[in-house]
């Protein structure tokens, strides 16, 4: 019913940007929460930024100062715009929908690989 497809990862060097996409089909409940985790190997999924459809925001500390979430709601399409990337931030990224009373959707995944 829900589908959640993520564009953007890729390999780059240290100090380098990418930007992610991810776009969500089907349907879609108006108040959400669109957000990003990420995997590193042998290390739990953790948030890295979340952005509700009413405007609030959160980031990961390590994250802060550094990477950028942003949604078109019209689009039902969030973005994470990653700046200054370091090696500890190379991970499998998912894209993540969550609905009211815990319904939530992931996505595949894409892979950034930031190289030292």
């Amino acid at each position: 019913q829900v589908q959640l497809v993520e564009s953007g990862g890729g390999l780059v060097q240290a100090g380098g940007s990418l930007r992610l996409s991810c776009a969500a089909s089907g349907s879609i409940f108006s108040i959400n929460v669109m957000g990003w985790y990420r995997q590193a190997p042998e290390k739990q999924r953790e948030l890295v930024a979340a952005l509700t459809s009413g405007g609030t925001t959160s980031l990961a500390d390590s994250v802060k100062g550094r990477f950028t979430i942003s949604r078109d709601n019209a689009k039902n399409t969030v973005y994470l715009q990653m700046n200054s990337l370091k090696p500890e931030d190379t991970a499998v990224y998912y894209c993540s929908l969550k609905f009211p009373a815990g319904v939530d959707y992931w996505g595949k995944g894409t892979l950034v690989t930031v190289s030292s």
